[in-house]
């Protein structure tokens, strides 16, 4: 049983520390996943922390932050996990439905990155049961060490805004933008640029700066949002539908605001995003 309730620790934990950066929050590149992923490890129960320890492959050093962008690694030999990794939503529509949306482009239900994370929840959820050794990696049908790394980078993809973006734009990385003097995508600034330009700006060029301020935030500022943080309807483990709708609804009132085609993403736009996710 203790393992069972280890992984509903980090399941939780997980959940409270991706929401803990506020939307329109921060963009998730390979800094970005690991932010989320070794703040999550830091802020483990005991019973939790080893469950991680036993999971994670043995190059990882005990370290989940190390392993927190497989997930985008392996996504050209899993070919089957790419559509996992986003939400599409209907242009202008700036509201998420599971029904509506969470489908890959053949029109598969359940494939999206909300479906993902109920996936991967559920297989975690069995890490201790009776048909499991306490050490196990893996039972007959699930692998639980993919399992936790594709949760783990799941739950920071969808907290990205433009990982649930407008179908056409496929979230923004058709739409050409200059980030200052640079050119690149939308989705790019999103996924890297904000939060390496932050990194510059703020926290010595590191992700370590960074992480120290989030945890005092999590503890000071934000410390009385916790508990609704980690509350989910009908008590479920995790709440990806929600986080969804959180997601586009800051894509439309921030990522996608004042960002046409070839439009400049720097100076001002910069600003009122961190004015807006306290970078």
């Amino acid at each position: 049983m203790q393992g069972r309730q280890a992984g509903t620790a980090l399941l939780l934990l997980l959940a409270v520390v991706v929401a803990a950066l506020p939307a329109p929050s921060l963009g998730w590149g390979v800094d970005g996943h690991l932010i989320i992923c070794q703040i999550a490890q830091g802020r483990l129960s005991d019973a939790a922390a080893k469950a991680v320890n036993e999971l994670l492959p043995s190059g990882a050093g005990g370290n989940l932050s190390s392993f927190c962008s497989w997930a985008d690694r392996v996504r050209f030999r899993y070919h089957w996990s790419a559509p996992l990794h986003f939400i599409d939503v209907p242009d202008n529509v700036c509201s998420y439905s599971y029904d509506r949306d969470c489908k890959d482009e053949e029109g598969v239900k359940g494939r999206c990155v909300a479906g993902a994370i109920n996936n991967y929840t559920s297989q975690l959820l069995t890490y201790g049961s009776s048909s499991l050794s306490p050490s196990s990696k893996s039972s007959g049908q699930y692998n639980l060490t993919e399992a936790l790394l594709f949760l783990s980078h799941f739950m920071g993809d969808i907290h990205q805004p433009l990982h649930c973006g407008f179908a056409s734009d496929r979230g923004g990385n058709t739409i050409d933008v200059h980030w200052y003097r640079r050119k690149t995508v939308l989705h790019h600034v999103w996924d890297v640029n904000i939060i390496q330009t932050a990194e510059k700006d703020y926290y010595d060029e590191g992700a370590g700066e960074f992480i120290d301020a989030l945890n005092k935030n999590i503890t000071g500022a934000w410390s009385d949002k916790v508990q609704e943080w980690e509350e989910c309807a009908k008590n479920q483990t995790a709440c990806p539908d929600k986080y969804g709708s959180e997601s586009i609804t800051a894509a439309c009132d921030s990522a996608y605001k004042d960002a046409t085609e070839d439009s400049m993403v720097g100076g001002m736009y910069n600003c009122s995003i961190s004015g807006q996710t306290n970078i």
